[in-house]
């Protein structure tokens, strides 16, 4: 091959860079401002203190730094994380969350966090226990986490997932049959494949708790019937390392809306951040007036944004539950809503209805988090604006019709006396 033509196809070859990593979001390079970043600082001022006498020690004090609830333990057997070779049907990996953090923590592995950044998405660190307790906690941000984390799997950000797979009996995922990223929008049948899951929800069946077995002719048999209504995770594997011999089928639930919606989200505000820088770079370049304000495709963009954002809050599509609904542990539910701002009479986002949806008022507890908080002012004004229509009655697009004119009108005040504008 001639050198000019080998030049030529330099620019083909190369590894393209992901869109969050250019600007103006530069994720890499920007210094995150995160639970993790605020809690070094706490400590290096004598401020904040965590015990690290072992693993499961240090992993509780971080939880109670980071505002997660012990209750929200959910575990995944399944070989899908950064420790695979640490877990399997017996050795499961145990997640917690709350609204900031996401840990995670595999037996004799790594600690796993993920802190949401609002304007730079969820930020990966590990965490290895056994450390020199006069030094600072050795969080180190992992960029490889990103090659599930920052992909097709998080639409094109770096993002948090819950995935559905049909594991083996080492864990690993049966490729051939697929996987599913869950979201509110998922078959209550197609969720929880390689995840431990306790709860009741009558006849229907999910994948959680069993096993697959892939035949000859490419087929699958999963006995579903066997991981129904669980009550203990004791018949499965020894519990006893772990806090709690459970993992509930509300947490799940919960913990699937959030990080769907969080990704949402993230990828609606670095669309329009991305949109604006766009417009103002062609402003200049063009010698033209550069405008605060969006017009013309940044406008648009906007626009289909917030119609994005606002189908994750509205639970638009919400798959139904099983007839008869769920029932999870209690402990769960009242430390999830322990913390939640609520209406003069009482009433939250976080009010669980479990019955044929997860929540009473059909508005994520989602647009009191941070990144919400914190988003794009324009996107933010246009989220805003197109939701109170909603909430009134005033859109006649039909889109949120699902919406009756009582649940609107309880939204419309829990937002009215809880919303940080």
């Amino acid at each position: 091959m001639r050198l000019p033509l080998l030049l030529t196809l330099l620019p083909l070859l190369a590894v393209a860079e992901e869109e969050y990593e250019l600007p103006p979001i530069r994720y890499s390079a920007t210094q995150p401002k995160d639970v993790v970043q605020d809690l070094l600082r706490r400590m290096q001022t004598g401020t904040a203190q965590v015990n690290r006498t072992d693993a499961w020690t240090l992993l509780r004090d971080l939880l109670k730094q980071f505002h997660i609830p012990e209750e929200s333990q959910v575990l995944v057997f399944s070989k899908t994380s950064k420790q695979n070779d640490r877990i399997t049907p017996q050795t499961p990996r145990v997640i917690y969350f709350g609204e900031e953090a996401y840990v995670g923590y595999t037996l004799g592995g790594s600690i796993e966090v993920a802190a949401v950044d609002p304007h730079l998405g969820p930020i990966f660190y590990l965490l290895e226990p056994e450390t020199d307790p006069e030094k600072p906690l050795p969080f180190h941000r992992d960029q490889s986490c990103l090659s599930c984390h920052g992909g097709p799997f998080t639409p094109g950000v770096p993002g948090v997932l819950v995935r559905s797979v049909f594991p083996s009996a080492s864990g690993h995922p049966i490729l051939s049959q697929g996987s599913t990223v869950v979201d509110s929008t998922t078959p209550f049948s197609n969720r929880w494949g390689g995840w431990y899951v306790t709860g009741q929800h009558g006849s229907a069946l999910h994948r959680g708790n069993v096993i697959a077995t892939e035949n000859a002719d490419n087929t699958c048999d999963m006995p579903q019937e066997q991981g129904a209504n669980i009550a203990s995770l004791t018949n499965f594997f020894d519990t006893r390392p772990y806090p709690r011999a459970s993992s509930d089928i509300v947490a799940l639930m919960v913990l699937e809306h959030q990080t769907s919606t969080q990704n949402v989200l993230t990828k609606a505000h670095h669309t329009v951040l991305r949109a604006l820088h766009m417009q103002h770079s062609l402003q200049k370049e063009l010698g033209e007036p550069v405008q605060p304000q969006p017009v013309g495709t940044a406008q648009r963009i906007i626009g289909h944004s917030a119609e994005d954002v606002l189908d994750a809050l509205l639970f638009k599509d919400e798959a139904e539950l099983p007839e008869g609904g769920i029932e999870g542990d209690e402990a769960f539910q009242a430390a999830f809503a322990q913390e939640t701002p609520r209406s003069a009479d009482g009433r939250s986002l976080k009010d669980f209805q479990l019955l044929n949806r997860l929540f009473k008022y059909r508005c994520s507890y989602m647009i009191h988090s941070r990144t919400f908080t914190q988003m794009q002012p324009h996107l933010k004004q246009a989220v805003l604006t197109r939701l109170e229509a909603i909430l009134k009655g005033e859109d006649t697009s039909g889109r949120y019709d699902y919406l009756g004119e009582s649940e609107r009108k309880h939204i419309r005040t829990i937002l009215a006396e809880t919303l940080r504008k």
